[in-house]
């Protein structure tokens, strides 16, 4: 079979042979063949020498992202059912289903399927697909999802603005099988979770914040909580778990505050300990702020705040000021965890923003500990933009 090719300008090989697997519109010398959206083609350096098996993207930055590194591979309905099942076998040897009933049972680059999110909830999974390659092959990766034991339902949520890059719509409802409950209960660390995967925000549930959430339990004994940006109260269920004194919530949307109203429900938690506020979450920070307001461990964990790196300047700025006001909020001794999802920070970046805003605060502080992404979000090697979720654990001496 005669497929269509990428041939890219002599020397621009080089992320290819150390096996990243984006091809930019910079690097592309020529396209032979006329490849449809998402079509797989040969990718070839500028004398015709293989390189990689890819789907074609003619909207996107990202002309190309690879399936396959292997010349003899065959990108089909087998090859998605193997690399699904190889996704689930690293979660089972992750042992995350002895830590949750819930997981991101595929993470895209770092599972080797570019533009696939899929997370399990249960007998149910919330899918994603975000490049022009995942929706040519949707039907061949619903399949393959529907036949891992267990599985009742795929209900597809691509209903984000990431597609508008793909020249894709936004697209949701149920893909196969059986539509998901209302609500689904997930454990985590012997705590449960109510989820709604089909109106959540992205899937439904955060669990690259599984292990930060259990360090948030280990530190809050009998301390007065700040959960800023606190979207389900993930965290407020954590801290009020682990002995907290009290937690004021702040998010603006009003259904996420209802759902962590749910959440402490459903673990029997002390809801005169905790106040839930609609409010935006920076401005509250001002307000609190010009109270003369403390708290003992202020957690802030904003939205994403850098998607492009012409916006890098303007979301260090929102993170320094973030961090000066929670510095400003703190006892002496008190614990500040922030928060960065942006990819293209960096952590010695995060860092130095966070010293800078200490030092704006006028008071002195230590790191005692940093948090990343929770295993099941693994970081592949030659891809480290898939490395994203970093955070600081400071001490306000």
């Amino acid at each position: 079979m005669n497929f269509p090719q990428i041939t890219l300008l002599p020397g621009r090989e080089k992320s290819l042979l150390r096996c990243h697997p984006w091809v930019f519109s910079g690097a592309v010398g020529g396209i032979s063949g006329d490849p449809a959206s998402g079509e797989v083609c040969r990718v070839a350096d500028a004398r015709g020498n293989f390189l990689a098996w890819a789907s074609y993207s003619a909207a996107s930055q990202i002309t190309a992202r690879v399936w396959s590194f292997q010349e003899n591979s065959v990108i089909d309905a087998n090859f998605f059912q193997q690399r699904v099942n190889a996704a689930k076998t690293l979660r089972d040897r992750l042992g995350v289903g002895d830590l949750s009933t819930g997981c991101r049972l595929i993470y895209s680059e770092s599972d080797q399927l570019p533009g696939v999110i899929a997370d399990r909830y249960g007998e149910y999974i919330a899918l994603q697909l975000l490049s022009s390659g995942a929706e040519f092959f949707r039907n061949e990766i619903i399949d393959a999802l529907m036949k891992l034991p267990g599985i009742k339902g795929v209900y597809e949520r691509s209903d984000v603005s990431v597609r508008k890059r793909e020249a894709l719509p936004e697209r949701s409802g149920i893909a196969r099988g059986e539509m998901p409950p209302d609500e689904i209960v997930i454990r985590e660390n012997q705590l449960s979770f109510a989820v709604d995967p089909v109106h959540g925000q992205k899937t439904g549930f955060y669990f690259d914040l599984r292990e930060v959430r259990q360090k948030v339990r280990q530190l809050a004994a009998g301390k007065k909580v700040l959960n800023d940006f606190c979207y389900t109260g993930g965290f407020a269920v954590a801290a009020l778990a682990g002995g907290a004194q009290s937690v004021l919530n702040i998010d603006s949307s009003r259904p996420a505050l209802a759902q962590a109203v749910r959440n402490l429900k459903l673990n029997a938690l002390p809801q005169e300990n905790c106040e839930f506020r609609a409010a935006d979450g920076f401005e509250e920070l001002n307000h609190l702020r010009d109270a003369h307001e403390k708290f003992d461990f202020v957690i802030l964990d904003p939205p994403k705040l850098i998607d492009a790196k012409s916006h890098l300047e303007r979301g260090c700025r929102a993170y320094s000021h973030l961090a000066k006001r929670g510095f400003e909020l703190l006892n002496p001794g008190g614990i500040l965890l922030n928060l960065s999802c942006s990819g293209l920070m960096t952590p010695e970046l995060f860092q130095k923003i966070t010293f800078d805003a200490a030092r704006e605060a006028r008071c002195d502080a230590v790191i005692i500990d940093s948090v990343r992404q929770s295993a099941d979000h693994p970081v592949i090697l030659s891809t480290p933009e898939t490395f994203y979720l970093k955070g600081l654990i400071s001490v306000k001496r």
